[in-house]
Parts: structure tokens; sequence; C-alpha cells
């Protein structure tokens, strides 16, 4: 067990230690910081640290910086709570809330969380397992050419362009329109997946032979909907602290490109929604990644199960500021998504 003011001393040195970039000496903490005792007893609380291997020492003769379970300790019981500043969150509210669909929310998500905290943001697509499709819309782009647009309850849109046999007339565009929005609006995907299967059956020749191609783009669009996908940005941050990974940079920018492997961490951290889940170092399984801290928060949107938005970064990074951030983030999106 180590004192009260030790946890202090813990708690100073991952602050100056993420500030300067430089390993944290006693002298540097008593004159930096009003603990009202000597370097020699600040030297005594170090000790005690190192004993509990929340902090290290890089180098003879230097300071010391944190651990992984130093920072694990900060995270969880000495990160002092600090809110966004009302300019940071009406820069939120308004970059986000120009969005026009929920590809472009996404995309502005990941930028301006990047923005704010120099790190790697990332986003999960929401969940459709829950997802019900609200209505299919056919464009004719050309004679024998349709645009097909599948949008969910979950604000998802997803197009594919479909190449027909022979031309088709307004009222044969119309009659397929009611046809396929008569079958599956309103449906789950995987409803609508099965009811679209069966319905060329259920039609006459003429109006067969243009839904048959319509139903094959729908089930297409139905399965890219169910796909799990990733939204990332500010990666070339990484590029920028590259002095904080010992040796090279390359495995955790070749696990990052690997979307599998960071939707499964996802899925291992806490689930809770508005609290904001930390792993840090060796605390993550994925190879490339025991030199990375990774945080989340889960977002809600409407038909769709909790998804989650965080960051990815050095050890070294500002978790204070950074859980605020991405906190604030996911309430604003679960906002914006449940309308």
């Amino acid at each position: 067990m180590v004192s009260e003011r030790s946890l202090e001393v813990l708690r100073v040195i991952v602050q100056d230690y993420v500030a300067s970039r430089e390993p944290v000496g006693s002298k540097s903490i008593v004159e930096r910081h009003a603990f009202g005792v000597s370097a020699a007893t600040i030297r005594n609380d170090m000790a005690a640290l190192e004993e509990e291997e929340l902090i290290a020492a890089p180098h003879t003769s230097s300071g010391r910086v944190p651990t992984d379970k130093g920072y694990r300790l900060f995270v969880d019981h000495l990160a002092e709570a600090r809110p966004l500043t009302p300019a940071q969150r009406t820069a939120i509210e308004a970059f986000l809330g120009q969005s026009v669909d929920l590809d472009d929310v996404l995309s502005r998500t990941v930028r301006l969380l990047s923005q704010l905290t120099n790190q790697v943001a990332l986003v999960q697509y929401p969940s459709v397992q829950r997802s019900r499709i609200r209505h299919v819309e056919l464009v004719q782009l050309a004679p024998r050419r349709l645009l097909s647009v599948l949008i969910t309850d979950s604000g998802a849109v997803e197009q594919r362009v479909i190449e027909l046999a022979g031309e088709l007339t307004d009222e044969e565009i119309a009659e397929v329109r009611g046809a396929v929005n008569g079958a599956v609006a309103g449906l789950s995907l995987v409803d609508a997946a099965a009811r679209l299967r069966l319905l060329p059956g259920a039609l006459t020749e003429r109006t067969r032979t243009i839904v048959e191609p319509v139903a094959s783009a729908l089930l297409d669009q139905i399965a890219a909907n169910r796909q799990e996908k990733l939204m990332m940005a500010g990666a070339a941050n990484l590029v920028r602290t590259e002095t904080d990974f010992p040796g090279t940079i390359t495995p955790v920018l070749e696990a990052i490109e690997e979307q599998v492997v960071l939707l499964r961490l996802f899925d291992e951290m806490a689930h809770e929604q508005h609290t904001v889940a930390v792993s840090i170092g060796r605390e993550n399984p994925v190879m490339g990644l025991a030199e990375t801290s990774v945080m989340s928060s889960g977002y809600s949107a409407a038909g769709s199960d909790v998804a989650r938005v965080g960051l990815l970064g050095p050890l070294r990074m500002d978790y204070s500021g950074n859980m605020a951030a991405v906190r604030a983030v996911a309430r604003y999106l679960s906002r914006l998504l449940g309308d």
C-alpha cells in the first residue's frame, strides 16, 4: 500500500510526463507543486511507487515515468474530471449538426474528435440487428438503368446502380417501387431479405422480370448494411508522436488497418453507455497495440444496438481531456441519431 501523498505524487508524475515527455524527478516535483515537503521526502514517496510498479526509471539516474499499472491507477482513481469548454461543446454541435446522412455524421465525428484530441479517432457504425427498412426509392438514371436507395430507421443509406434488360416506363417503375415497399417497408433487415427472395414468384411475369434485378440489388444492400464497419481519422497523429513508441511504429499502423481487430477490441471493452472504458498498454491483447491506450464510449442510434466511438494513441496521452471529449461526442451522437 502507498500513502495518500504518494498517490498524489503519482498523479503529478503522470500529468507532468504527459505534458513534457520528459521523465519526472523529485526536484521538479518540489519546484512545480506545493507539497510542502523536501525533495528527499518526495524521493521516498517515489521509491514506494516504484516498489508497487506504478512508476519506473527509463534510464539510470533519470526521473521516473508511469508504468501501465500506474496509468491504470491514474485513470481509475486519480484523473480529474475536466469537462469540455463551452466553445468546444458549441463546436461539436455546430459541426456535427450540419451532417446530411449517417455516413456524413460519422465522418464528421472522427474528424472532429481527432482534431480535439490529436489522437486516432474511431467510430463504429451502428449495429443494424434491430434496424428496420424505412423506405426503398427507385430513381431512373437512364432508360435501362435504375438507382436503388435503401433507407433504414437508423439513418443508414445504401445505394446500388441496377442495369436492366429493357427500358421501363414511369408507370412500371412506380409499380415496382410500390411492390417492393409494400413487401419490405417496416420489416427488419433479416425479415426483409427473406421476403425479397420470395417476392418475384408472387408477381406477374412482366413485373417479375423487372423486380428480380431490383430484389437482387436490395439483397446486396441489406448484406452491406449488416456488416460491421469502422470509420477512422487522424492516423497522421500517430506519426507525430512516433517517439512515444519504442522501436518502430509500424506494428501499430498495421494493427489499426485491420478493422476486424479493432472491432474485436471494442467488443472486449466495457459496454455501458455514457461511461468511458479505457484499455491500457498490455491490457490490449492485439499484437501491435501493447504500447497504446484505447478508450471508447457507447452511443445509440434509432433502431440499433449500442455502438462505440473512441480514440487510440500512445500511453502518454491526456487521459482526462480525451475521456471528456469521447464522452461528450458519444452523448451528442446519441441525441443526434436518436431523433
